[in-house]
């Protein structure tokens, strides 16, 4: 998935979405919520992204995935808050 050699697509970004998705429906414990990390490939989307916005500006496609990815990443701090504190308390 590298931005800069070919067009950007939202569907390369469905990845990320999946990736996410995936391991919330794994029931994960508070631990591997904490833990969590994106995959490399998907790490390497939004470096992407964030470099092209930073350099050249975004597609349409492109901005739309960004806006996607911080929803994403909101959620994910959100619930990560709340995995630390269920740890915090013993539960």
């Amino acid at each position: 998935m590298d931005i800069p050699t070919r067009e950007f697509e939202f569907a390369d970004f469905s990845a990320v979405f999946d990736e996410v998705a995936d391991f919330l429906a794994s029931a994960p414990s508070p631990e591997q919520i904490t833990a969590f990390r994106l995959s490399e490939t998907a790490d390497r989307l939004i470096s992407g992204l964030l470099e092209a916005n930073r350099t050249r500006g975004l597609t349409r496609d492109e901005r739309r995935a960004l806006d996607e990815y911080a929803r994403i990443e909101r959620l994910m701090q959100s619930i990560k808050v709340r995995a630390f504190a269920k740890l915090g308390a013993g539960i």
